[in-house]
């Protein structure tokens, strides 16, 4: 990395007021476990393409007198490879190891973290929890990428434990490409607006899966007079969203304990833009086709529909599908490879738009000085440190 002026630290992130605080020992683990995210990426993964090409691929041609047909057929011969297989469990170690972290900071701080909460949160009309709301399957039957209790878990009353870990470890897992307040997915969406479509000002906007916010509130930073919805079924992150965003000064989002699969509370076409981010992957095959269907029926016409998401797997090399594919077997995300399969623009058809006028993109959050430095920006050579462009599909509903 001898082009990178600056590692990472945890340090860096902006410590909001929900923030659990890290002391030395603490934000040493984490930096230590976000170095090597960056040693797999930039020094490890490279290898696994030579492994494939100079020795599994044509151990495979001459086994079988043809080219692997599928991701599936490639997974099945690279796991048998020792690189890979040494690259497969530090990956999997290192989200393992940041849940342990986290979870440890969280817990012994859990009841103070529950106190802030709970007092940035009351009197507010603008968190509207809904305990008859049950978590769907897809959510309730996995820890979803390796998080004891997933989202949703509740250890005791006005517990937001889980949604203080997953805040903690986004910084591991990105290697700070999120940003500060991790948040650059949001960002991303909101600078792409305002460059390529400055004149579309949303007065009402909704975000599906909300979490713990962080791409909601961007948003809501971006159109101060809009009205933002951010709806998710988990109750800990919900409340831990809300306060998150109080404590920055965020007052236009309204917080909503709330199914994506279907949202009776809110009328027809009544929302100018409606986004996502990373939540479609973590939809069964039954849950995102009604999700897509609410989506088209609340969406104004010529309103905007875009969503932050993994590239699907079509029209790339068995060997990259194969790579992508890693989450689906290694890190609780059982919906990965099958979402990543699916025809979008098929799937936005059934749900009621002209699939034809389905857009992909990359969207671009601009590089965080307070985690890099103002050289790492402009380095050549790695991509570490660059502006991260994040991969999107919308739509326009029947704009003409």
């Amino acid at each position: 990395m001898s082009n990178v002026k600056t590692l990472p630290s945890w340090r860096a992130l902006t410590q909001h007021g929900v923030m659990a605080q890290a002391n030395h020992d603490e934000v040493a683990r984490l930096n230590v476990l976000t170095h090597l995210n960056l040693h797999l990426s930039s020094r490890v993964i490279p290898g696994l393409r030579q492994v494939y090409e100079k020795h599994v691929h044509p151990a495979f041609v001459k086994d079988h007198g043809r080219e692997p047909e599928t991701r599936h057929e490639v997974r099945k011969v690279m796991m048998e490879d020792g690189y890979c297989q040494l690259w497969s469990a530090l990956r999997r170690n290192t989200m393992e190891m940041r849940h342990q972290t986290g979870r440890a900071m969280v817990l012994r701080q859990a009841g103070v973290l529950s106190n802030k909460v709970e007092q940035l949160n009351k009197g507010c009309d603008t968190l509207q929890l809904d305990p008859k709301i049950e978590v769907p399957a897809n959510i309730n039957q996995v820890d979803i990428h390796c998080q004891p209790g997933c989202y949703y878990q509740e250890y005791f009353d006005q517990d937001v434990t889980v949604a203080a870990s997953y805040d903690v470890g986004l910084f591991v897992t990105t290697a700070g490409l999120l940003g500060a307040l991790s948040d650059g997915g949001g960002q991303a969406i909101a600078n792409w607006l305002k460059t390529e479509h400055p004149n579309f000002k949303p007065k009402r906007i909704l975000d599906l899966g909300c979490t713990v916010g962080h791409n909601a509130v961007p948003l809501a930073q971006a159109f101060p007079d809009a009205e933002v919805i951010a709806i998710d079924v988990a109750t800990p992150c919900l409340r831990y969203a809300h306060a998150r965003a109080k404590s920055l000064g965020v007052d236009n989002i309204r917080f909503v304990q709330a199914n994506a699969e279907s949202l009776p509370q809110y009328a027809d076409e009544s929302f100018d833009l409606i986004t996502s981010a990373m939540f479609w992957h973590e939809a069964s095959h039954q849950m995102l086709p009604k999700a897509l269907k609410t989506v088209q029926r609340l969406l104004k016409p010529e309103g905007l529909t875009i969503h932050l998401e993994q590239p699907q797997y079509h029209g790339k090399s068995v060997f990259e599908q194969f790579m992508r594919d890693w989450d689906t077997y290694y890190n609780n995300e059982p919906y990965w490879g099958p979402m990543h399969d699916l025809d979008l623009a098929e799937q936005l058809d059934k749900a009621g738009f002209d699939g034809s006028a389905m857009f992909e993109i990359g969207v671009v959050a601009k590089v965080d000085e307070k985690i890099f430095g103002k050289s790492a920006a402009g380095d050549s050579g790695e991509d570490y440190g660059r502006a991260p462009v994040w991969n999107a599909f919308g739509i326009w509903k029947n704009k003409q």
